[in-house]
């Protein structure tokens, strides 16, 4: 028996397109691990429905799906025009007004939300609106009025973002607005909150500060979207739980030629870091329209697969397409095919030497021998997830099955590479008999045979974050009942 299960993570937005009744259902039938709630859009109190509504779902399902929350952050972002929207044509004047005051816009100049923006631009520099769709070169700064010069012909609406080419914008990433909502977050029981427009590391440990203040023990997810991010990659990363390549605004940023290079630094340092790493933005862009994919879609998914991403993760297709589920089934499609295509060889020559916890000990030992014994799988039994998530930074031929009693750990694992959470009540067993018991229920739900060798890690003393120090190497015996074969 082969132990089959799709090991990279999808994490899908919900929105409009989610709303009708029977979809969220659909969604978790299709494959779903995690939703995204963006609170860039629509009121807060949407997306405490929608979060209701996906609880209420899961329980139907009998899965448990993590929820993460994401903040708007600091966008820049021009205001409204009085018909909604202008023409604009390439070498024609257009003015952005920095004021509370700025009229509405029409086709010679709108207001601009970040009030700061004349101090952060110079002649020359180039200012990307609508990601992109929209370029103007600045021309010259007065007062509060920056005078730009169009650069290509397009359609500009209300409330485009706004960047600028090579980064440089001087707003922090954490907003009073951010703080309300992360009190939100924690009032839904977020799993996961992410922080829009992160510079450096000190921005992720403001959001966990006002995040445990605010009653959340939320994984903190950095958005890697800006120049001046990179800049500071690994003490960001360190600073995280959760790392996501952000690439709309960051491709904006720094240049599509750029980003492709930059998305592989990005997932290869937050493995490097033990952390885990999402990949988003644009995935299967055309299913917003259309019921399949491009060949070129299909291919930036699986190369991300390829690359070691954690998580991919729909944005539009999902919550304002026409297609939610059927999206949601073409990545569970692609992330499969991608990852039949390469051999799970275990890269132990890129693994840390000096190693500061027993627990990263273990889980090294344990994908050392997954990779030369040949073990079916790996089961850890968990009280806050660490292990896992140190197992996952390892390809293994071998899936890694996590049990806790903890939904709430159970529900952050959700976007680990690798790993299925499993329901499990230690009830006071020692480590030997918690792992006998485990395998038997493992059994039991028909995930193993007779015959197959399992590797367990746990702590000596159950019920203890951080105590994993023990790996047994059992072997499923009659009945599901394990046998014992070794002990580290």
């Amino acid at each position: 028996m082969s132990v089959k299960t799709r090991r990279t993570k999808i994490l899908v937005t919900l929105g409009p397109a989610t709303d009708p009744p029977g979809v969220l259902d659909a969604l978790l039938k299709a494959g779903i691990d995690c939703v995204r709630l963006n609170f860039s859009h629509g009121d807060p109190s949407d997306q405490i429905e929608r979060a209701n509504a996906l609880r209420a779902a899961a329980k139907r399902a009998g899965r448990e799906v993590g929820i993460l929350v994401d903040l708007p952050g600091p966008k820049i972002r021009i205001e409204r025009f009085t018909e909604g929207r202008v023409q604009l044509k390439a070498g024609e004047r257009f003015d952005l007004v920095a004021s509370n005051d700025a009229p509405e816009g029409n086709e010679r100049e709108v207001g601009v939300s970040y009030l700061g923006l004349p101090g952060d631009v110079a002649p020359g520099d180039t200012l990307l609106l609508d990601d992109g769709m929209m370029q103007m070169r600045v021309e010259r700064v007065e007062g509060e009025r920056i005078i730009t010069t169009v650069l290509n012909d397009g359609a500009l609406s209300n409330r485009k973002g706004l960047n600028k080419l090579g980064g440089g914008l001087s707003l922090g990433a954490l907003t009073e607005r951010d703080c309300e909502l992360i009190k939100i977050a924690a009032e839904i029981g977020a799993d996961f909150i992410a922080v829009s427009f992160c510079r450096t590391a000190q921005d992720m440990e403001d959001a966990r500060r006002v995040a445990r203040e605010a009653g959340s023990d939320a994984f903190l997810v950095s958005k890697i979207e800006r120049a001046e991010a990179i800049e500071n990659l690994t003490e960001i990363i360190q600073a995280s739980d959760v790392v996501m390549v952000a690439r709309g605004d960051l491709g904006v940023e720094i240049g599509d030629a750029e980003l492709p290079g930059l998305q592989k630094k990005i997932i290869r340092e937050a493995v490097r870091c033990n952390r885990v790493v999402i990949t988003a933005t644009q995935m299967l862009q055309s299913m917003v329209d259309s019921p399949i994919p491009t060949r070129a879609e299909v291919l930036d998914v699986a190369n991300s697969v390829i690359d070691g991403t954690d998580t991919v993760m729909l944005s539009q297709e999902s919550a304002a397409g026409k297609y939610p589920v059927k999206s949601v089934e073409a990545l569970v499609r692609i992330c499969l095919g991608a990852e039949r295509t390469f051999a799970h060889d275990t890269d132990f020559e890129a693994a840390p030497r000096n190693l500061e916890r027993a627990d990263q000990a273990i889980a090294m030992a344990a994908m050392f021998l997954s990779e030369h014994i040949g073990v079916r799988a790996i089961v850890a039994i968990t009280e806050s997830g660490g292990t896992p998530r140190y197992l996952s930074r390892f390809r293994s031929p071998s899936p890694v099955f996590a049990l806790s009693n903890d939904a709430g750990v159970r529900r952050r694992m959700s976007l680990m590479r690798d790993v299925t959470a499993v329901p499990f009540e230690i009830g006071g067993m020692g480590a030997r008999e918690a792992a006998r018991r485990a395998a038997k229920q493992l059994f039991d739900a028909g995930l193993f045979e007779v015959g197959d060798q399992l590797i367990f890690t746990s702590g000596e003393t159950m019920g203890q974050h951080g105590a994993t120090n023990t790996l047994r190497l059992l072997q499923i015996g009659e009945n599901g009942v394990a046998e014992g074969l070794g002990e580290l």
